[in-house]
Formats: C-alpha cells, sequence, structure tokens
C-alpha cells in the first residue's frame, strides 16, 4: 500500500518504548499535539515495552493511517518490525522514514543545549544509543554534521553500543554533551553517568515544538 484511499486519514505515531513512564509520555504528546495541527485523529504506539503495541494498533486499525515513526536512524525496527506489523493492517497504511536525522531535530538540540548552560563555541558530543547497522551510523553522522551546522561549531559523536567510540573516550573536560535522544530513559541515564568530565549535558530532544512541526510535516507529506 503507497497511498491511503479516501476517507478520514488518522496518525499513528511509532517510538521504540521505554519502562520510563515519563519516556512514554514524551510520544504522546508529540501524537497529540500533531493530531491539532492537522486535524486527524492521532494515536502514540511502541514498538515495545509499552502499549498500546505498533503491531496491535495496526490490526486495529479502521481507516486509512499514516504512520510516523519517531525513530532517530534506521535500523532493525525500521527495515523488519515495523514494516512486517504493516502488513497485518486491513486498511491501506503509509510507513513514513525514521524521524531523524533532520536540521529540525538539530534546531532542537541546540535549543536544549542552550536551555542547559552550553554556550556558544563551546565542543559538542551528541552521544547516540548506537546501534551494528551501517545505515544507522551513517544516520548518526548526519546527524553531527547538521547539529554542528546549527551549533556553528564542533561537535563529535560517541555512542552507548555498537560502532563508534564511546563517551569516555571522546568526552572532554568542559565539554557540552547532546543526547540524541527523544525520550528519557534507560540510555539517558547511562549518558549521564558516563559523561562525568562533561559541563553540560543537556535534556534530551524530547516533545519540542520543533519535533511537533516535524512530525506534522512528514505527515502532510505521506498524505500528499
Amino acid at each position: 500500500m503507497t497511498s491511503p484511499e479516501s476517507g478520514p486519514t488518522a496518525l499513528v505515531t511509532v517510538a521504540h518504548g521505554t519502562r520510563n513512564l515519563a519516556g512514554n509520555e514524551i510520544a504522546r504528546l508529540v501524537a497529540a499535539a500533531a493530531a491539532v495541527r492537522l486535524g486527524w485523529p492521532a494515536r502514540a504506539s511502541f514498538v515495545e515495552l509499552s502499549e498500546p503495541l505498533f503491531a496491535d494498533v495496526m490490526v486495529e486499525a479502521e481507516g486509512p493511517t499514516i504512520v510516523v515513526p519517531l525513530l532517530l536512524s534506521t535500523g532493525f525496527h525500521m527495515r523488519t518490525d515495523l514494516p512486517e506489523a504493516v502488513e497485518k493492517a486491513s486498511v491501506p497504511v503509509v510507513l513514513g522514514a525514521p524521524l531523524g536525522p533532520d536540521p529540525l531535530l538539530a534546531e532542537a538540540q541546540v535549543a536544549r543545549l542552550l536551555e542547559a548552560g552550553a554556550v556558544a563555541g563551546q565542543r559538542v558530543v551528541l552521544v547516540a544509543a548506537g546501534s551494528t547497522d551501517e545505515a544507522a551510523t551513517r544516520d548518526q553522522l548526519a546527524a553531527v554534521a547538521l547539529l554542528s551546522r546549527a551549533w556553528n561549531g564542533p561537535v563529535e559523536l560517541a555512542t552507548l553500543s555498537g560502532h563508534g567510540s564511546r563517551p569516555a573516550d571522546v568526552v572532554r573536560p568542559g565539554d557540552a554533551v547532546s543526547p540524541y535522544l527523544l525520550s528519557p530513559g534507560f540510555f539517558h541515564d547511562r549518558i549521564r553517568r558516563e559523561c562525568p568530565d562533561a559541563a553540560v549535558v543537556a535534556e534530551v530532544i524530547g516533545a519540542h515544538e520543533l519535533v511537533v512541526d516535524l512530525v506534522v510535516a512528514r505527515a502532510s507529506a505521506l498524505a500528499s
């Protein structure tokens, strides 16, 4: 299914899911705000660890549906889990690309850095969860380039797992750390623990207005 047929369009966002309740609430806030902007019904869903599960939402879908993943890079979920779940739907479904990398996410990261007290010219380390998928690594490097442009300063990459250097090997005293994460939870807690020398560790990207802008733009493009 490549485009929805006539009828009301619904938005479904799909995040990874976390045992952190506040983390899952980020996805719900983004979906709700996008729904108001689009004038569509919307529902937040999760790959795992929280309900409703995306696979169940696809089975329950009752009309044309646009899916905007709240995932920041390509990986197993994008390649396998989400397409397999979409196949279970009995209605037309359009599945979008991962949310990142994107210039709007980089702008939101800059806002979080400034809120945390980072200053112009300060060296920044973007810390991602990491992956063994080469496409995810390319996405993370693209996110670094976008953040460097938006920050107008040096940005390096560190990852908590998979390919890439670990924060302990990249973060220097006085650096600012920008978590490449949408929601708080296990990985954000690890970043705080593993970056003791950082002068600033920003909050996650979260339900920033620019994230809502991006979801609305992606959904509108998929529906056209």
